[in-house]
């Protein structure tokens, strides 16, 4: 659905959105994640008006303009998109193996955002109808805009080209729940690949959780940096793995920790396993160095900070602030949770966590 918002709106004909921006000197895009759908334009602010201008049409006018040209255009874009970036992407199927067995089926995050590829060429009209009235309205979005301007005229733009757009229904908010697998999962996939891959899933804490920011915290720790722990262990020291990675996926409802690591040619992916869980094992009895946690502290406020400098960075973490928290000045919040972390809350996670059962994923070369 967010290709057919670029398609043109009952004011707006079909590419005239792009060419708008763009010979305002600007740029737009939209991006859509399992939580929300975003949309932007970036341009001076004497065209601020024109972006107003398109957004309230699109959101207030577009399915007027909607045909089944465009949807089957924009169908086919989609497909297309599926097989280059994953379906025919090594190790592209991977993450939504993970998902489709470590959350519960009919959970949101348990099938991936572009949807699978039956889903795509079923899509009719119908559907995209029913899908823009129930979520595109006022009453379900939220608007950020960040630059120079000048305030007490924005308001009253926004108030023009928005406010006699109706609402929808009110929309349920999708509540998280605690949840973990069961059992163990172990699943074996050949591909059109050189080298081995293991990948190892645990459910953990939403978005925001009490736990969120040390286990972004612990994902630095073990693989952040070349001196990080697994980085170090298995890629500098032993010389086991090509590559490896640790880090929390969280959302609104649910999350999830993912360690991957790629073996070098003719390394047991049995002897990699044995590593990670070995390191899990230290850290749960022994914890993290005072200059770890330092470290990995300093990089995160680091990084937020630079972050910002970045106005593009700072809209659309007043949305996202907006979005989870109801609060869209949260950045000293969400950095404190990271100013916060302890060696007790890093040891505490890896028996709250990582001692449950999990997924585990071997992807291996095709055999002739």
């Amino acid at each position: 659905f967010e290709h057919m918002m670029f398609q043109g709106s009952e004011n707006v004909p079909k590419e005239m959105h792009f060419r708008h921006i763009q010979e305002a000197g600007g740029s737009l895009n939209g991006s859509t994640s399992y939580d929300r759908t975003n949309y932007y334009e970036k341009l001076p602010s004497n065209f601020l008006e024109l972006a107003l201008w398109l957004e309230s049409d699109r959101m207030g006018f577009l399915l007027s303009a909607m045909t089944q040209d465009k949807l089957n255009n924009q169908k086919d874009v989609v497909i297309n998109e599926r097989l280059e970036r994953y379906d025919n992407q090594p190790y592209g199927l991977a993450w939504e193996i993970i998902i489709s067995n470590l959350y519960p089926s009919g959970h949101p995050y348990s099938w991936p955002t572009i949807g699978y590829t039956e889903d795509i060429s079923g899509f009719t009209l119908e559907d995209v109808s029913f899908f823009f009235k129930k979520y595109y309205s006022p009453s379900n979005a939220s608007l950020v805009v960040a630059g120079n301007f000048d305030k007490s005229f924005t308001r009253e733009k926004i108030e023009e080209y928005f406010g006699g757009i109706p609402d929808s229904v009110k929309i349920e908010k999708i509540k998280s729940s605690r949840f973990k697998i069961d059992s163990v999962k172990t699943l074996t996939r050949e591909e059109n690949v050189q080298l081995e891959r293991i990948y190892l899933a645990w459910n953990t804490d939403i978005l925001y959780g009490k736990d969120d920011a040390s286990l972004d915290a612990l994902g630095d720790i073990l693989s952040g940096s070349k001196n990080s722990r697994l980085y170090k262990n298995l890629v500098h020291e032993k010389e086991m793995a090509q590559d490896v990675s640790a880090f929390q996926y969280s959302g609104k409802a649910g999350g999830h920790f993912m360690i991957i690591a790629t073996a070098k040619k003719g390394i047991p992916l049995d002897g990699i396993k044995d590593e990670i869980f070995k390191e899990l094992k230290v850290l749960k009895s022994d914890g993290v160095s005072d200059h770890e946690l330092k470290r990995t502290k300093n990089g995160s406020k680091a990084n937020f900070i630079f972050s910002l400098q970045n106005l593009d960075t700072m809209a659309n973490q007043l949305n996202f602030y907006n979005y989870y928290l109801d609060e869209p000045n949260s950045f000293n919040f969400d950095l404190n949770r990271y100013n916060n972390v302890s060696n007790e809350n890093i040891k505490k996670i890896i028996g709250k966590y990582f001692e449950n059962p999990y997924v585990e994923l071997r992807i291996t070369p095709r055999k002739n």
